[in-house]
């Protein structure tokens, strides 16, 4: 205890030193030159905030699940191609669809949701709204009952795709903790951003609300960011319970008890589809209990229990999360919206879609 103390203190001390640093206006200039600000549609459209709200509030009262599939579908555009909307595209002409690639393929949900906020929005404000910046606030609404914060808008929607960077850029949830914090810092993001994220589990193959909606929801191949609320399938994590080194054995870091009953429904063949909560405990609640799993060494995909198992810095914010759920609650904000600030197109840049699937004629 006299030796994990200081150093959990060291870093409560850190991550509030960077809360409190943190700008107080939320603006922020893109790479591009543009910039975001949560006010930038109070004129041109100012009921679009309301409309998304309410019609996320519908969509996850008929299925509690959605929550996380729209952290998740936030999540695995903004790590492609910036936040542009880019994975709401289907195939058509040139454009091959980043639908179809492994993360996001027969996984990847909520597009439906997003068409209906998207006519909502064209109906009240016709051309106005972006495909990217309902993305964004979808994202943020469905956290409801766990951290909320002002969204930075006016983000421009891609004319294109990138089926590879789909397939390349997001983690999935066999990556190891070193692939995984790479491809975070590719993105402009670090250590802290990547442990918060990871707590809101979504539906990846399973992490706390993208916390546990899902960090792992947001890499796993079927739904994982923020992995405090979602779900991941058998086939995203059946390595740890058998063969995860290879060598016919199961991840001994796994609880072996919890690992027991993971097995009963998730077999050595067959059973891919089957969906384990990735937060077992409140796994339809945005909350810290995903950090509370992980102390346990009851994480379901390996790429959540590497964050406390692989590096000494992950391992004691995940304790500092476990811990304090007030400061999880504010890193996963400040982390979202940093995330959402991923290479945007912003001024002339891309396009106002009128179909969140497909361009502009």
């Amino acid at each position: 205890m006299s030796e994990t103390m200081p150093r959990y203190i060291i870093v409560i001390t850190v991550v509030a030193l960077a809360l409190a640093l943190a700008p107080c206006c939320l603006s922020s200039k893109t790479v591009g030159g543009g910039y975001l600000y949560p006010q930038f549609y109070d004129h041109s459209c100012p009921n679009a905030q309301e409309i998304v709200k309410n019609v996320v509030a519908k969509a996850v009262a008929k299925e509690p699940r959605m929550a996380a599939s729209l952290l998740r579908l936030h999540f695995h555009d903004c790590f492609v191609k910036g936040c542009d909307a880019s994975v709401l595209l289907d195939s058509s002409g040139s454009i091959i669809s980043e639908k179809g690639s492994n993360p996001n393929r027969n996984s990847a949900r909520g597009f439906d949701v997003i068409d209906e906020i998207k006519a909502a929005v064209e109906k009240e404000c016709p051309h106005t709204v972006s495909c990217a910046d309902i993305m964004a606030l979808a994202a943020r609404d469905s956290t409801a009952g766990g951290p909320s914060w002002e969204v930075p808008l006016g983000r421009r929607d891609s004319r294109g795709a990138s089926l590879s960077g789909s397939n390349n850029n997001i983690p999935a949830p066999n990556n190891t903790f070193q692939t995984i914090l790479t491809k975070f810092k590719l993105q402009g993001l670090d250590i802290v951003d990547l442990v918060a994220l990871s707590g809101k589990q979504i539906q990846y193959p399973v992490s706390p609300y993208v916390l546990r909606y899902g960090l792992s929801a947001l890499y796993d191949q079927h739904f994982r960011w923020s992995h405090t609320i979602g779900n991941a399938r058998c086939t995203s994590f059946r390595q740890r319970l058998y063969n995860q080194s290879g060598n016919g054995q199961p991840d001994y870091t796994l609880d072996q008890a919890y690992a027991s009953q993971l097995r009963a429904n998730c077999p050595r063949s067959g059973g891919d589809q089957n969906l384990f909560f990735l937060d077992f405990v409140s796994p339809i609640n945005f909350d810290n209990s995903y950090f509370k799993n992980l102390l346990a060494n009851k994480g379901l995909l390996n790429s959540d229990q590497v964050l406390f198992t692989m590096n000494g810095v992950s391992r004691e914010l995940v304790k500092t999360y476990a811990y304090n759920q007030e400061l999880f609650f504010q890193q996963f904000a400040k982390s979202m919206i940093k995330m959402g600030n991923i290479s945007p197109l912003t001024n002339r840049k891309g396009e106002i879609r009128m179909n969140c699937r497909k361009v502009n004629a």
